[in-house]
């Protein structure tokens, strides 16, 4: 009989930087009201993961101010700039205070600490997808079958996540109740690219338990 296959939730960048907490850095409307949807949403797992930003304040796309950014760079692994951001030792790189410390998670990866890297999605270190992090692998080794997403933002990290983790082969669900974006525009674009690859979206945490069942079924 082979073994059940197990349920991961993953807590995607759910870091102050990217709240009105942090207003200088990248703040996502709202972004500070997720944790207890992510704490929610962990009930149903058997694994937690967390993914953090974490970046040099050097780094060579770092720009002074919000107008400045988004403008094409010429680098390999960073695709436009950014203000500096998810800068360890600074209040921006700390997690959510509803979250559990980095310690009680099962698996943590950390994304962007070569200066020269910005990636999105939590499973490669770079942006060609070639440098694992190791988050893929551990998750089959651990007989991970279906991944509980939710955290920071919506439109680029979560997405892109999530779009590694389903063509890695796991049934990757959304949780947006767990999640914020940037922009409504963007957003919206994010998740019609998500459903477009069979991943699916779920609005409200309290609406996984039926599901989960359809997909186990």
């Amino acid at each position: 009989m082979s073994k059940a296959r197990l349920i991961a939730s993953i807590d995607v960048d759910a870091q102050k930087t990217f709240t009105p907490l942090c207003p200088k850095e990248l703040p996502v409307p709202e972004g500070e009201k997720i944790g207890p949807a992510l704490n929610a949403l962990a009930a149903y797992a058997d694994l937690r993961v967390m993914t953090k930003d974490a970046h040099s304040a050097q780094a060579p796309w770092v720009v002074n101010c919000p107008e400045q950014m988004l403008q094409p760079l010429g680098l390999e692994n960073a695709d436009v700039t950014w203000v500096a951001h998810a800068v360890p030792g600074t209040t921006g790189f700390e997690l959510l205070d509803e979250l559990p410390s980095p310690l009680d998670y099962d698996y943590r990866v950390y994304k962007g600490i070569e200066p020269d890297l910005h990636p999105y999605g939590a499973c490669y270190h770079d942006l060609q997808e070639q440098v694992s992090t190791g988050l893929i692998e551990w998750l089959h080794y651990q007989n991970v079958g279906i991944i509980l997403l939710g955290g920071l933002a919506l439109d680029y990290c979560v997405k892109t996540t999530a779009l590694q983790l389903k063509r890695a082969g796991f049934e990757v669900v959304v949780v947006l109740e767990a999640c914020r974006g940037i922009a409504s525009d963007t957003s919206e674009t994010a998740k019609t690219k998500m459903l477009a690859a069979n991943i699916q979206l779920c609005e409200q945490v309290g609406q996984l338990p039926a599901l989960l069942a359809s997909i186990n079924n």
